[in-house]
Protein backbone atom coordinates (compact mmCIF):
# COMPACT_ATOMS: atom_id res chain seq x y z
CA UNK A 1 0.00 0.00 0.00
CA UNK A 2 1.17 3.14 -1.07
CA UNK A 3 2.64 5.58 2.01
CA UNK A 4 0.08 7.89 3.33
CA UNK A 5 0.56 11.69 2.40
CA UNK A 6 -0.44 14.79 5.06
CA UNK A 7 -3.77 16.61 2.80
CA UNK A 8 -2.22 19.60 4.16
CA UNK A 9 1.35 20.16 2.96
CA UNK A 10 1.61 16.47 0.73
CA UNK A 11 4.50 15.04 3.62
CA UNK A 12 4.15 11.60 4.32
CA UNK A 13 2.68 9.84 7.23
CA UNK A 14 3.93 6.92 9.24
CA UNK A 15 0.37 5.02 9.87
CA UNK A 16 -2.84 6.91 10.23
CA UNK A 17 -4.78 10.21 10.12
CA UNK A 18 -4.76 10.81 13.43
CA UNK A 19 -3.60 13.73 15.94
CA UNK A 20 -1.55 16.57 13.91
CA UNK A 21 1.01 16.39 11.00
CA UNK A 22 4.52 16.12 12.72
CA UNK A 23 5.81 18.26 9.29
CA UNK A 24 3.38 21.63 9.27
CA UNK A 25 1.19 20.86 12.79
CA UNK A 26 -2.03 21.24 10.96
CA UNK A 27 -4.91 18.91 12.52
CA UNK A 28 -5.58 15.44 10.77
CA UNK A 29 -8.02 14.79 12.30
CA UNK A 30 -11.48 14.11 10.64
CA UNK A 31 -13.83 17.73 10.11
CA UNK A 32 -15.72 16.97 7.17
CA UNK A 33 -19.36 16.92 7.86
CA UNK A 34 -21.58 14.05 8.79
CA UNK A 35 -22.42 12.38 5.63
CA UNK A 36 -19.30 13.38 3.16
CA UNK A 37 -16.23 10.92 2.91
CA UNK A 38 -13.66 11.40 6.20
CA UNK A 39 -10.99 13.40 5.47
CA UNK A 40 -7.86 11.25 4.83
CA UNK A 41 -9.88 8.59 2.70
CA UNK A 42 -8.28 6.78 0.09
CA UNK A 43 -9.61 6.38 -3.80
CA UNK A 44 -8.60 3.74 -5.93
CA UNK A 45 -5.31 3.56 -4.09
CA UNK A 46 -4.66 6.56 -6.04
CA UNK A 47 -6.17 9.59 -4.16
CA UNK A 48 -6.11 11.20 -0.67
CA UNK A 49 -9.11 13.06 0.76
CA UNK A 50 -8.54 16.20 1.97
CA UNK A 51 -11.07 18.84 3.41
CA UNK A 52 -14.56 19.01 1.91
CA UNK A 53 -15.39 22.07 0.11
CA UNK A 54 -18.49 22.39 -1.25
CA UNK A 55 -22.15 20.47 -2.71
CA UNK A 56 -24.34 21.35 -5.33
CA UNK A 57 -27.29 18.99 -6.72
CA UNK A 58 -24.94 16.99 -8.65
CA UNK A 59 -22.70 16.04 -5.61
CA UNK A 60 -19.85 16.99 -3.15
CA UNK A 61 -16.76 18.98 -3.64
CA UNK A 62 -13.07 18.24 -1.21
CA UNK A 63 -9.62 18.59 -1.67
CA UNK A 64 -7.85 15.97 -2.69
CA UNK A 65 -4.12 14.95 -3.10
CA UNK A 66 -2.71 12.71 -6.26
CA UNK A 67 -0.31 10.08 -4.27
CA UNK A 68 2.37 9.14 -7.04
CA UNK A 69 2.77 12.95 -8.02
CA UNK A 70 2.09 14.69 -4.64
CA UNK A 71 -0.03 17.62 -5.97
CA UNK A 72 -3.57 18.79 -5.07
CA UNK A 73 -6.41 18.13 -6.95
CA UNK A 74 -10.59 18.45 -6.87
CA UNK A 75 -12.36 15.48 -6.59
CA UNK A 76 -16.13 15.59 -6.97
CA UNK A 77 -18.54 12.62 -5.92
CA UNK A 78 -21.29 12.36 -7.81
CA UNK A 79 -24.31 12.79 -4.74
CA UNK A 80 -27.31 13.55 -5.63
CA UNK A 81 -29.53 14.72 -2.40
CA UNK A 82 -32.53 14.64 -3.75
CA UNK A 83 -31.91 10.54 -4.73
CA UNK A 84 -29.66 9.33 -1.90
CA UNK A 85 -30.26 8.43 1.78
CA UNK A 86 -26.78 8.84 2.42
CA UNK A 87 -24.07 5.80 2.72
CA UNK A 88 -23.30 2.83 4.59
CA UNK A 89 -21.09 1.92 6.82
CA UNK A 90 -18.78 1.06 4.27
CA UNK A 91 -18.82 4.29 2.10
CA UNK A 92 -21.08 3.05 -0.39
CA UNK A 93 -23.95 5.28 -1.69
CA UNK A 94 -27.50 4.55 -1.07
CA UNK A 95 -30.63 5.70 -2.96
CA UNK A 96 -33.94 6.60 -2.30
CA UNK A 97 -36.17 3.95 -2.41
CA UNK A 98 -38.12 3.97 -5.75
CA UNK A 99 -35.67 6.22 -6.89
CA UNK A 100 -32.97 3.13 -8.08
CA UNK A 101 -33.30 3.85 -11.52
CA UNK A 102 -33.49 7.36 -11.67
CA UNK A 103 -30.60 6.98 -9.23
CA UNK A 104 -28.09 4.93 -12.21
CA UNK A 105 -29.41 6.77 -15.02
CA UNK A 106 -27.97 9.90 -13.31
CA UNK A 107 -24.86 8.29 -12.37
CA UNK A 108 -24.69 7.01 -15.56
CA UNK A 109 -24.85 10.52 -17.24
CA UNK A 110 -22.67 12.30 -14.62
CA UNK A 111 -19.40 9.35 -15.75
CA UNK A 112 -20.67 10.15 -19.21
CA UNK A 113 -19.63 14.01 -18.96
CA UNK A 114 -16.21 13.40 -16.82
CA UNK A 115 -15.68 10.67 -19.25
CA UNK A 116 -15.92 13.05 -22.45
CA UNK A 117 -14.52 15.76 -20.82
CA UNK A 118 -11.25 13.79 -19.63
CA UNK A 119 -10.75 12.64 -23.14
CA UNK A 120 -11.26 16.37 -24.17
CA UNK A 121 -8.73 18.16 -21.97
CA UNK A 122 -6.18 19.51 -21.34
CA UNK A 123 -7.56 21.87 -23.77
CA UNK A 124 -7.31 25.34 -24.09
CA UNK A 125 -9.50 27.92 -21.86
CA UNK A 126 -10.77 24.39 -20.41
CA UNK A 127 -10.18 22.85 -16.38
CA UNK A 128 -8.61 19.54 -17.50
CA UNK A 129 -10.25 16.77 -15.56
CA UNK A 130 -7.29 13.84 -14.69
CA UNK A 131 -9.58 10.96 -13.58
CA UNK A 132 -12.90 8.91 -13.87
CA UNK A 133 -13.15 6.25 -10.90
CA UNK A 134 -15.81 4.09 -9.85
CA UNK A 135 -15.79 3.38 -6.39
CA UNK A 136 -18.82 3.15 -3.10
CA UNK A 137 -21.85 2.69 -5.57
CA UNK A 138 -20.91 6.10 -7.18
CA UNK A 139 -18.59 8.26 -9.43
CA UNK A 140 -15.48 10.40 -8.86
CA UNK A 141 -14.27 13.15 -11.31
CA UNK A 142 -11.03 14.50 -10.33
CA UNK A 143 -10.04 18.12 -11.59
CA UNK A 144 -6.98 19.79 -11.47
CA UNK A 145 -5.91 22.46 -9.20
CA UNK A 146 -4.91 25.74 -9.67
CA UNK A 147 -3.54 28.54 -7.62
CA UNK A 148 -5.29 32.08 -8.43
CA UNK A 149 -8.96 33.18 -8.37
CA UNK A 150 -11.94 33.56 -9.45
CA UNK A 151 -13.39 36.16 -12.27
CA UNK A 152 -15.56 37.35 -9.61
CA UNK A 153 -13.22 37.96 -7.25
CA UNK A 154 -10.19 39.47 -9.85
CA UNK A 155 -13.66 42.24 -11.06
CA UNK A 156 -15.17 42.76 -7.64
CA UNK A 157 -11.21 43.76 -6.44
CA UNK A 158 -10.84 46.25 -9.66
CA UNK A 159 -11.91 49.93 -9.11
CA UNK A 160 -13.11 49.91 -12.78
CA UNK A 161 -14.61 48.49 -15.90
CA UNK A 162 -12.73 46.71 -18.07
CA UNK A 163 -12.39 47.96 -21.67
CA UNK A 164 -14.17 45.69 -24.69
CA UNK A 165 -10.62 45.27 -25.95
CA UNK A 166 -9.72 43.86 -22.16
CA UNK A 167 -12.50 41.81 -21.77
CA UNK A 168 -12.19 39.90 -25.36
CA UNK A 169 -8.58 38.96 -24.53
CA UNK A 170 -9.69 37.85 -21.11
CA UNK A 171 -12.36 35.79 -22.54
CA UNK A 172 -10.77 34.78 -25.42
CA UNK A 173 -9.35 31.33 -24.41
CA UNK A 174 -12.72 30.73 -22.72
CA UNK A 175 -14.37 31.16 -25.76
CA UNK A 176 -12.27 28.81 -27.21
CA UNK A 177 -12.75 26.15 -25.05
CA UNK A 178 -16.37 26.35 -24.84
CA UNK A 179 -16.45 26.04 -29.20
CA UNK A 180 -14.21 23.32 -28.38
CA UNK A 181 -17.08 21.60 -26.20
CA UNK A 182 -19.74 22.37 -28.51
CA UNK A 183 -17.66 20.73 -31.40
CA UNK A 184 -17.61 17.62 -29.37
CA UNK A 185 -21.54 18.00 -29.06
CA UNK A 186 -21.20 19.16 -24.96
CA UNK A 187 -23.17 22.14 -23.64
CA UNK A 188 -21.16 23.97 -20.72
CA UNK A 189 -24.69 25.45 -19.52
CA UNK A 190 -22.87 26.77 -16.01
CA UNK A 191 -20.28 29.82 -17.42
CA UNK A 192 -20.44 32.70 -15.35
CA UNK A 193 -17.71 34.86 -13.55
CA UNK A 194 -18.05 32.28 -10.74
CA UNK A 195 -16.58 29.19 -12.53
CA UNK A 196 -14.31 31.11 -14.61
CA UNK A 197 -10.69 30.52 -12.62
CA UNK A 198 -7.24 32.91 -13.32
CA UNK A 199 -4.67 30.93 -12.73
CA UNK A 200 -1.55 33.03 -11.43
CA UNK A 201 0.52 31.29 -14.18
CA UNK A 202 -1.58 31.06 -17.38
CA UNK A 203 -4.84 31.79 -19.62
CA UNK A 204 -8.09 31.88 -18.00
CA UNK A 205 -9.73 28.53 -17.64
CA UNK A 206 -13.49 27.14 -17.26
CA UNK A 207 -14.62 25.10 -14.57
CA UNK A 208 -17.87 24.48 -12.95
CA UNK A 209 -18.61 21.47 -15.05
CA UNK A 210 -22.44 19.67 -14.38
CA UNK A 211 -24.65 17.07 -15.88
CA UNK A 212 -28.01 18.66 -18.21
CA UNK A 213 -29.86 18.06 -14.79
CA UNK A 214 -28.15 20.05 -12.60
CA UNK A 215 -28.41 23.28 -15.12
CA UNK A 216 -32.31 22.94 -15.62
CA UNK A 217 -34.73 24.18 -13.94
CA UNK A 218 -37.73 21.92 -12.48
CA UNK A 219 -35.36 18.37 -13.20
CA UNK A 220 -35.05 15.36 -11.11
CA UNK A 221 -32.36 16.84 -9.38
CA UNK A 222 -31.80 20.15 -7.21
CA UNK A 223 -30.81 22.51 -9.64
CA UNK A 224 -27.68 25.20 -9.88
CA UNK A 225 -28.50 28.33 -11.96
CA UNK A 226 -26.71 31.62 -12.14
CA UNK A 227 -29.35 34.14 -12.10
CA UNK A 228 -28.48 36.98 -14.69
CA UNK A 229 -25.84 34.25 -16.72
CA UNK A 230 -28.15 31.06 -17.00
CA UNK A 231 -30.35 31.23 -20.18
CA UNK A 232 -34.22 31.39 -19.98
CA UNK A 233 -34.69 27.89 -21.56
CA UNK A 234 -32.88 26.64 -18.67
CA UNK A 235 -35.76 27.66 -16.39
CA UNK A 236 -37.74 24.88 -17.70
CA UNK A 237 -37.19 21.05 -18.36
CA UNK A 238 -40.12 21.56 -20.91
CA UNK A 239 -37.67 23.91 -23.01
CA UNK A 240 -34.22 22.41 -25.10
CA UNK A 241 -30.96 24.06 -24.35
CA UNK A 242 -28.20 24.08 -27.19
CA UNK A 243 -25.11 25.93 -28.08
CA UNK A 244 -27.24 29.03 -27.91
CA UNK A 245 -27.35 28.60 -24.41
CA UNK A 246 -24.01 29.30 -23.60
CA UNK A 247 -23.45 32.32 -26.04
CA UNK A 248 -26.19 33.95 -23.90
CA UNK A 249 -23.70 33.34 -20.67
CA UNK A 250 -20.72 34.46 -22.71
CA UNK A 251 -22.32 37.88 -23.17
CA UNK A 252 -23.73 38.02 -20.12
CA UNK A 253 -19.82 37.50 -18.40
CA UNK A 254 -18.69 39.73 -21.62
CA UNK A 255 -21.90 42.51 -20.13
CA UNK A 256 -20.96 42.51 -16.52
CA UNK A 257 -16.66 43.10 -17.57
CA UNK A 258 -17.72 46.06 -19.32
CA UNK A 259 -20.39 47.66 -17.68
CA UNK A 260 -19.52 46.61 -13.67
CA UNK A 261 -23.47 45.09 -13.45
CA UNK A 262 -24.72 41.95 -13.52
CA UNK A 263 -27.32 41.33 -16.59
CA UNK A 264 -30.84 41.42 -15.51
CA UNK A 265 -32.23 37.69 -14.53
CA UNK A 266 -33.93 35.85 -17.25
CA UNK A 267 -37.23 35.23 -15.59
CA UNK A 268 -37.45 38.90 -14.36
CA UNK A 269 -36.42 40.02 -17.90
CA UNK A 270 -38.94 37.37 -19.46
CA UNK A 271 -42.05 39.64 -17.37
CA UNK A 272 -40.21 43.13 -18.01
CA UNK A 273 -37.61 42.80 -19.58
CA UNK A 274 -35.49 46.76 -18.22
CA UNK A 275 -32.11 45.39 -18.84
CA UNK A 276 -30.28 48.52 -19.95
CA UNK A 277 -27.93 48.15 -23.00
CA UNK A 278 -24.03 48.32 -22.17
CA UNK A 279 -23.48 51.06 -23.74
CA UNK A 280 -25.97 53.06 -22.16
CA UNK A 281 -24.37 51.99 -18.48
CA UNK A 282 -20.62 52.44 -20.19
CA UNK A 283 -20.35 55.63 -22.47
CA UNK A 284 -16.71 53.85 -23.83
CA UNK A 285 -18.43 50.95 -25.06
CA UNK A 286 -18.88 51.08 -28.43
CA UNK A 287 -22.59 50.93 -29.83
CA UNK A 288 -21.83 48.53 -32.59
CA UNK A 289 -19.84 46.15 -29.56
CA UNK A 290 -23.44 46.55 -26.87
CA UNK A 291 -25.50 45.69 -30.06
CA UNK A 292 -23.62 42.09 -30.43
CA UNK A 293 -23.84 41.68 -26.62
CA UNK A 294 -28.02 42.76 -26.85
CA UNK A 295 -28.08 40.20 -29.76
CA UNK A 296 -26.33 37.74 -28.05
CA UNK A 297 -28.53 38.20 -24.84
CA UNK A 298 -31.70 37.76 -26.30
CA UNK A 299 -34.39 35.77 -24.87
CA UNK A 300 -35.98 33.97 -28.24
CA UNK A 301 -33.16 31.34 -28.34
CA UNK A 302 -34.26 31.31 -32.61
CA UNK A 303 -33.03 35.34 -32.47
CA UNK A 304 -30.37 35.00 -30.81
CA UNK A 305 -26.71 34.53 -31.83
CA UNK A 306 -26.41 30.94 -32.43
CA UNK A 307 -22.19 29.87 -32.28
CA UNK A 308 -19.86 30.80 -30.61
CA UNK A 309 -17.80 31.72 -33.24
CA UNK A 310 -20.15 33.63 -34.37
CA UNK A 311 -20.26 35.51 -31.01
CA UNK A 312 -16.02 35.99 -31.39
CA UNK A 313 -15.71 36.86 -34.36
CA UNK A 314 -19.22 39.80 -34.05
CA UNK A 315 -17.16 41.04 -31.05
CA UNK A 316 -13.86 41.75 -32.34
CA UNK A 317 -14.41 42.98 -35.63
CA UNK A 318 -17.30 46.31 -35.91
CA UNK A 319 -17.54 45.33 -39.85
CA UNK A 320 -18.59 41.96 -38.97
CA UNK A 321 -20.93 43.06 -36.39
CA UNK A 322 -22.41 45.52 -38.31
CA UNK A 323 -22.78 43.30 -41.50
CA UNK A 324 -24.82 41.58 -39.30
CA UNK A 325 -27.00 43.69 -38.25
CA UNK A 326 -27.22 45.27 -42.07
CA UNK A 327 -28.99 42.34 -43.19
CA UNK A 328 -31.59 42.62 -40.03
CA UNK A 329 -30.20 40.27 -37.28
CA UNK A 330 -31.20 43.30 -34.66
CA UNK A 331 -34.98 42.79 -35.38
CA UNK A 332 -37.06 41.05 -33.49
CA UNK A 333 -40.66 39.97 -35.83
CA UNK A 334 -44.08 40.17 -34.33
CA UNK A 335 -44.55 37.00 -34.54
CA UNK A 336 -41.30 36.37 -32.20
CA UNK A 337 -42.68 38.63 -29.73
CA UNK A 338 -46.27 36.88 -29.62
CA UNK A 339 -44.36 33.61 -29.20
CA UNK A 340 -42.11 35.14 -26.26
CA UNK A 341 -45.57 36.01 -24.75
CA UNK A 342 -46.92 32.63 -24.81
CA UNK A 343 -43.61 31.47 -23.07
CA UNK A 344 -43.83 34.13 -20.43
CA UNK A 345 -47.16 32.84 -19.34
CA UNK A 346 -46.11 29.28 -19.82
CA UNK A 347 -43.09 29.59 -17.95
CA UNK A 348 -45.31 31.47 -14.74
CA UNK A 349 -47.34 28.57 -14.49
CA UNK A 350 -44.66 26.13 -14.39
CA UNK A 351 -42.76 28.74 -11.68
CA UNK A 352 -46.02 28.79 -9.63
CA UNK A 353 -46.37 24.98 -9.53
CA UNK A 354 -42.81 24.73 -8.96
CA UNK A 355 -42.92 27.09 -5.84
CA UNK A 356 -46.02 25.60 -4.35
CA UNK A 357 -44.65 21.67 -5.17
CA UNK A 358 -41.02 22.73 -3.56
CA UNK A 359 -42.06 24.09 -0.93
CA UNK A 360 -43.83 21.14 0.48
CA UNK A 361 -41.11 19.06 0.49
CA UNK A 362 -38.13 21.65 1.78
CA UNK A 363 -38.41 19.73 4.95
CA UNK A 364 -38.34 16.04 4.15
CA UNK A 365 -34.31 16.10 3.57
CA UNK A 366 -33.34 12.49 6.01
CA UNK A 367 -30.86 13.57 8.53
CA UNK A 368 -28.18 11.35 6.74
CA UNK A 369 -27.91 13.96 3.68
CA UNK A 370 -24.45 15.73 4.12
CA UNK A 371 -25.24 19.57 4.88
CA UNK A 372 -23.04 22.14 2.83
CA UNK A 373 -20.82 24.00 5.27
CA UNK A 374 -19.43 27.40 3.73
CA UNK A 375 -15.57 27.19 2.46
CA UNK A 376 -15.75 30.54 4.50
CA UNK A 377 -16.07 28.44 7.70
CA UNK A 378 -13.69 29.68 10.16
CA UNK A 379 -10.16 28.04 10.63
CA UNK A 380 -9.75 28.21 14.41
CA UNK A 381 -6.62 28.34 15.73
CA UNK A 382 -4.54 30.05 12.72
CA UNK A 383 -3.25 33.04 11.44
CA UNK A 384 -2.29 34.32 8.20
CA UNK A 385 1.51 33.91 8.11
CA UNK A 386 4.47 36.63 7.35
CA UNK A 387 5.29 37.04 3.61
CA UNK A 388 6.96 40.68 4.37
CA UNK A 389 10.37 40.27 3.06
CA UNK A 390 10.33 37.40 1.89
CA UNK A 391 11.21 36.51 -2.09
CA UNK A 392 8.32 35.14 -4.05
CA UNK A 393 10.55 32.94 -6.77
CA UNK A 394 12.46 31.33 -4.09
CA UNK A 395 10.36 31.37 -1.07
CA UNK A 396 6.88 31.48 -1.33
CA UNK A 397 5.81 30.60 -4.78
CA UNK A 398 5.11 26.44 -5.05
CA UNK A 399 6.15 25.83 -1.30
CA UNK A 400 3.98 23.64 0.07
CA UNK A 401 3.93 25.82 3.68
CA UNK A 402 1.34 28.05 1.74
CA UNK A 403 -1.18 25.08 0.44
CA UNK A 404 -3.48 26.51 2.03
CA UNK A 405 -4.36 30.03 0.57
CA UNK A 406 -4.44 31.46 -2.81
CA UNK A 407 -1.57 33.93 -2.80
CA UNK A 408 -2.64 36.79 -6.21
CA UNK A 409 0.95 38.27 -6.17
CA UNK A 410 1.07 41.90 -8.53
CA UNK A 411 3.94 43.73 -8.53
CA UNK A 412 4.89 47.51 -7.89
CA UNK A 413 7.92 49.49 -8.75
CA UNK A 414 10.33 50.07 -5.25
CA UNK A 415 13.10 52.23 -5.13
CA UNK A 416 14.43 51.16 -1.57
CA UNK A 417 13.33 46.98 -1.85
CA UNK A 418 15.17 44.51 -3.86
CA UNK A 419 13.51 43.45 -7.22
CA UNK A 420 11.40 40.22 -6.02
CA UNK A 421 10.84 40.80 -2.18
CA UNK A 422 7.23 41.30 -0.93
CA UNK A 423 6.57 44.61 0.13
CA UNK A 424 3.12 44.40 1.44
CA UNK A 425 0.23 41.65 2.13
CA UNK A 426 -3.40 41.56 2.74
CA UNK A 427 -4.72 40.18 5.53
CA UNK A 428 -1.91 41.32 7.43
CA UNK A 429 0.21 39.03 9.19
CA UNK A 430 -0.83 37.39 12.61
CA UNK A 431 -4.47 38.33 11.51
CA UNK A 432 -6.75 34.95 11.67
CA UNK A 433 -7.47 32.89 9.14
CA UNK A 434 -11.25 32.78 7.96
CA UNK A 435 -11.24 30.35 4.89
CA UNK A 436 -9.78 27.06 3.68
CA UNK A 437 -7.93 28.44 0.12
CA UNK A 438 -8.13 32.22 1.73
CA UNK A 439 -6.99 34.63 -1.23
CA UNK A 440 -3.52 36.39 0.44
CA UNK A 441 -2.71 38.86 -1.88
CA UNK A 442 0.93 40.33 -2.01
CA UNK A 443 2.78 42.78 -3.73
CA UNK A 444 6.18 41.91 -4.96
CA UNK A 445 8.90 44.65 -5.68
CA UNK A 446 9.66 44.98 -9.10
CA UNK A 447 12.63 47.13 -8.65
CA UNK A 448 13.74 50.64 -9.14
CA UNK A 449 11.38 52.49 -11.97
CA UNK A 450 14.16 52.39 -14.64
CA UNK A 451 14.33 54.05 -17.96
CA UNK A 452 16.47 54.59 -21.02
CA UNK A 453 18.20 57.65 -21.74
CA UNK A 454 17.10 58.20 -25.50
CA UNK A 455 19.38 59.37 -27.97
CA UNK A 456 18.69 62.78 -28.43
CA UNK A 457 22.11 63.73 -29.87
CA UNK A 458 22.82 61.56 -32.98
CA UNK A 459 21.08 63.48 -35.94
CA UNK A 460 21.07 67.08 -33.91
CA UNK A 461 17.02 67.29 -33.19
CA UNK A 462 15.92 70.74 -32.11
CA UNK A 463 15.65 70.77 -28.35
CA UNK A 464 11.13 71.18 -28.57
CA UNK A 465 11.59 67.68 -30.54
CA UNK A 466 13.81 66.12 -27.76
CA UNK A 467 11.91 66.97 -24.97
CA UNK A 468 8.85 65.39 -26.04
CA UNK A 469 11.08 61.94 -25.75
CA UNK A 470 11.98 62.53 -22.51
CA UNK A 471 8.70 63.81 -20.87
CA UNK A 472 7.60 60.63 -22.46
CA UNK A 473 9.89 58.43 -20.17
CA UNK A 474 9.68 61.02 -17.04
CA UNK A 475 12.89 62.26 -17.09
CA UNK A 476 13.76 65.36 -15.39
CA UNK A 477 15.88 68.51 -17.10
CA UNK A 478 16.39 71.40 -16.89
CA UNK A 479 16.83 74.35 -19.01
CA UNK A 480 18.91 73.18 -21.45
CA UNK A 481 22.66 74.65 -21.45
CA UNK A 482 24.03 76.66 -24.64
CA UNK A 483 26.81 75.24 -26.23
CA UNK A 484 29.21 77.02 -28.25
CA UNK A 485 28.48 76.87 -31.84
CA UNK A 486 31.19 76.40 -34.38
CA UNK A 487 28.78 76.67 -37.09
CA UNK A 488 28.31 72.63 -37.66
CA UNK A 489 25.16 72.22 -35.78
CA UNK A 490 21.83 74.57 -36.28
CA UNK A 491 21.13 77.02 -33.38
CA UNK A 492 18.43 75.05 -30.93
CA UNK A 493 19.77 71.70 -31.39
CA UNK A 494 21.12 69.18 -29.01
CA UNK A 495 24.77 68.54 -29.23
CA UNK A 496 25.60 66.61 -25.89
CA UNK A 497 23.63 65.02 -22.69
CA UNK A 498 24.95 64.24 -19.05
CA UNK A 499 23.89 60.67 -19.78
CA UNK A 500 24.95 58.69 -22.42
CA UNK A 501 22.17 57.42 -24.65
CA UNK A 502 21.12 53.79 -23.58
CA UNK A 503 22.21 53.87 -19.99
CA UNK A 504 19.29 53.10 -17.76
CA UNK A 505 18.47 55.35 -15.34
CA UNK A 506 15.87 55.79 -12.14
CA UNK A 507 12.51 57.43 -13.35
CA UNK A 508 12.77 60.88 -12.39
CA UNK A 509 16.36 61.33 -12.45
CA UNK A 510 17.66 64.82 -13.97
CA UNK A 511 19.34 65.25 -16.71
CA UNK A 512 21.62 67.97 -18.24
CA UNK A 513 21.31 68.62 -21.92
CA UNK A 514 23.36 71.51 -23.81
CA UNK A 515 21.93 72.46 -27.06
CA UNK A 516 23.84 74.43 -29.86
CA UNK A 517 24.08 78.40 -29.52
CA UNK A 518 23.60 81.10 -31.83
CA UNK A 519 26.63 80.48 -34.93
CA UNK A 520 29.80 82.22 -33.79
CA UNK A 521 31.68 83.62 -37.11
CA UNK A 522 35.19 83.68 -35.44
CA UNK A 523 34.75 79.75 -34.65
CA UNK A 524 33.65 79.62 -38.03
CA UNK A 525 36.52 81.06 -39.39
CA UNK A 526 39.22 79.36 -37.12
CA UNK A 527 37.50 75.90 -38.09
CA UNK A 528 37.63 76.61 -41.51
CA UNK A 529 41.38 77.57 -42.17
CA UNK A 530 42.32 74.88 -40.21
CA UNK A 531 39.89 72.62 -42.35
CA UNK A 532 41.64 74.06 -44.97
CA UNK A 533 45.27 74.03 -43.96
CA UNK A 534 44.89 69.75 -43.16
CA UNK A 535 43.51 69.51 -47.11
CA UNK A 536 46.33 68.44 -49.29
CA UNK A 537 46.61 67.08 -53.11
CA UNK A 538 47.14 63.86 -54.35
CA UNK A 539 51.02 65.03 -55.02
CA UNK A 540 50.98 66.15 -50.70
CA UNK A 541 50.87 69.66 -52.03
CA UNK A 542 48.59 72.19 -50.22
CA UNK A 543 45.41 73.25 -52.26
CA UNK A 544 44.80 77.18 -52.53
CA UNK A 545 41.95 79.20 -53.31
CA UNK A 546 41.97 79.80 -57.23
CA UNK A 547 44.41 76.99 -58.10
Amino acid sequence: MPKLLCPHCLQPLEDSYHGECPHCGRSLENRNPEGALPFGTQLGDKYTVGAYLSADGDGLAYRGVLNAEKRFVLIKEYFPVTLCNGRSASGALMPKEDKEVLFKTSRMDFKDLYDDLHSLTPATGLSTILDVIEENNTVYAVEESEKGMTLSHYLHLRSRTLTPAEARTLLQPIMEGVALLHKSGLIHRGICPDNILLPIDGTARLTGYGTLALRTGGSELKSQLYPGYAAPEQYSAAEFSGRYTDVYALAAVCYRMVTGQTPVAAPQRKVRDSMESAHSLEAGVPTWFSQVLACALRLDPAKRMQTVPELMSALTDPNVANAMFERGDNQISTRKIMGVSLVVIFVLVVLLLWSLLGGSKSDAQPAATPQPTPAEQSTQGETVPNLMGLRYATDIKGNTAYDGYRIVMTEQNSDTVEQGIVISQDPSAGSEKLMEDQILQIVVSSGPNLVEMPDIVTGNPIWSQAKKQLDALGIVYSQPLIEDNDGTVAEGCVVKTSVVAGTKIQKGTAVTVWIAGPRDDTLVAQTGNAAEGNSASPEGEAVTEGD
